[in-house]
């Protein structure tokens, strides 16, 4: 039996199948199949699965117990290519490339759907247009050409291997969903919020604030309506340009700690509170979408539920089952390492290979010992601080690893230039910034996006796109000077994802959480161990694999607890 076989859904609920050769065409006769899942559950000996999307296809097996162990998504395959080729922003759905591939008009992609809160009937409705197989190869074929004519095959192939892959993971934590405690979670907001009123207005801790926040101004003052507390500061004689939190502190006043503290509880009542838990919980798990690739960074995002901005106060919620636990890992000082491995920086490879801290190493070579300064000259080099201290940082910092500070420089001045810019596999920049919504919106990204907790301070996290937040060639240099870094971490997350999903298949264990450097498993106590031991060894061969052999390391903190706020 072949180990490739390509999969299309036909439009009576069946589906298409044929076995592929070595040059990616049929070997065999096309078979109809009423049933996928007995489809794929028929042929074990199959390696890979090509098929148009796996958000698509793979939920449905899930639900019938059936496991794929890898396959190709071809519309994630363009999105990729299309990047690499100077083109994001094309559609990318398989119609499309169709119709590229063969000089036709070419279909927009169909709108994202939304989530829908407390269930996962979203990820079995159809999603775009649907290809007969011999349509669907052909598309299939040409980007294996594609592939070939990158600038560099290997790194690219490899990366929608792992970008397909990363489809799958986020199925299957789709599917399996993050251990939650509902009971736990409505004593907290009890905690936090006080008794809720009738009629859904704000709970007792909320209005006792505001009554707080108007009694310091000397009359009715609304917190949750920015305008009117500008105005309220305005009228007592102090300037705010806005209520964000930074800017509050600045400012001596009696009403600044009430308005701190109800903007903090405002937040979590409306993103977390009664209603975000009676739509997104159920049955003991919150099943947010995660939506693998999200970004043009690669970083993933949800759809839906927040997913990926959990408050720590509300992650006391996140408990495991009886019997089981969390491993937490958190992948240690993960961008700096990523950048000594990309750059080839000989000084800084040696850091990052040494088992002490990365940053205090730094600090011992360039900054006298003071590891602070050395942290904020490494991210500074890699976020674009550029002036004042940072530039002295900068210059320190250059001295001692002139190869990787050189790197990033050469990123920045390539996108300012309006130059194309990839990570080290090869996902690519998109060429130039457009109008704020439509940029936010293409990577992923709602527009007005904050980051968690402390969103409303600048830097503080929140996903930076082409013209989100400037449109100037100095803006896209900062953004790709942090791309090449940023997005070769994500490169490397994927094939950590993928080494340690294969190694959970042979466990009870489930990975149930991903965002950026960490990851949760979920598993028995009994195999808390093992599955420590497969964080460990996945990250060192994500490390061989994205990178070549280098001597830098990917260390993990982690932590086994039965519930996720004790990892911190």
């Amino acid at each position: 039996m072949a180990d490739r076989w390509a999969l299309a859904p036909a439009e009576d609920g069946g589906v298409d199948i044929a076995p592929l050769g070595p040059d990616g065409l049929p070997s065999g006769p096309v078979r109809r199949e009423a049933d996928p899942a007995e489809a794929v559950r028929s042929r074990p000996g199959v390696s890979r699965w090509v098929w148009r999307s796996t958000a698509e296809v793979y939920p449905r097996l899930l639900a019938a117990g059936v496991r794929a162990e890898r396959c190709y998504d071809i519309e994630a395959a363009e999105t990729l290519l299309l990047g690499h080729e100077g083109r994001y922003g094309e559609p990318r759905s398989a119609a499309a490339a169709l119709a590229r591939l063969r000089g036709g008009p070419v279909p927009p992609d169909p709108r994202q759907r939304s989530a829908e809160p407390g269930s996962q009937s979203s990820l079995f409705e159809p999603q775009g247009v649907q290809l007969p197989l011999p349509d669907l190869l052909a598309v299939y074929a040409e980007q294996q050409r594609r592939h070939e004519s990158a600038e560099h095959p290997d790194r690219m192939r490899l990366l929608t291997a792992a970008e397909s892959a990363g489809m799958l993971v986020a199925a299957e934590m789709n599917r399996a969903g993050l251990p939650w405690s509902a009971e736990v979670h409505r004593a907290l907001l009890h905690d936090l919020l006080g008794e809720r009123y009738a009629g859904g207005g704000e709970p007792r801790r909320l209005a006792e604030l505001a009554d707080e926040v108007s009694a310091a101004f000397g009359r009715r003052v609304r917190p949750d309506l920015p305008a009117d507390v500008v105005k309220a500061f305005s009228q007592a004689g102090v300037k705010v340009a806005s209520t964000r939190r930074w800017e509050l502190e600045s400012v001596d006043h009696p009403a600044v700690k009430p308005l701190i503290e109800y903007k903090k509880l405002y937040r979590i009542w409306v993103a977390h509170g009664w209603s975000w838990l009676q739509d997104w919980v159920r049955e003991g798990r919150f099943r947010p979408e995660f939506l693998a690739g999200g970004t043009v960074t690669g970083r993933w995002v949800t759809n839906g539920g927040g997913g990926l901005q959990i408050p720590k106060v509300i992650r006391r919620a996140v408990v495991a089952d009886p019997g089981w636990r969390l491993v937490v890992a958190d992948a240690d000082q993960m961008e700096p390492r990523v950048l000594a491995a990309i750059s080839r920086d000989p000084g800084l490879m040696e850091v990052a290979g040494r088992e002490s801290d990365l940053y205090q190493s730094v600090s011992d070579r360039a900054f006298s010992g003071d590891r602070a300064q050395a942290k904020l000259a490494v991210l500074g080099a890699v976020y674009g601080q550029t002036s004042g201290d940072g530039l002295k940082n900068l210059a320190a910092l250059r001295r001692r690893f002139p190869q990787a500070v050189a790197y990033v420089d050469d990123a920045a001045r390539a996108g300012e230039e309006g130059r194309l810019v990839r990570t080290w596999l090869g996902r690519t920049c998109p060429p130039a910034a457009r109008g704020t919504d439509d940029a936010a919106e293409e990577a992923g990204i709602p527009s007005g996006s904050v980051a968690p907790e402390d969103g409303d301070q600048p830097g503080t996290g929140a996903p930076w796109v082409p013209g989100y937040a400037s449109t100037n060639a100095r803006a896209r240099g900062r953004f790709a000077r942090n791309f090449v870094v940023q997005g070769s971490a994500a490169d490397w997350a994927l094939l950590l994802l993928a080494a340690l999903r294969k190694s959970c298949a042979e466990l009870a264990a489930e990975l149930v959480f991903f965002q950026h450097d960490e990851v949760i498993v979920h598993c028995p106590e009994e195999e808390t161990e093992a599955v420590v031991a497969a964080i460990r060894e996945a990250a060192a061969l994500a490390g061989r694999l994205t990178f070549g052999e280098t001597p830098v390391r990917f260390p993990f903190t982690t932590a086994v607890v039965e519930c996720y706020a004790d990892a911190k």
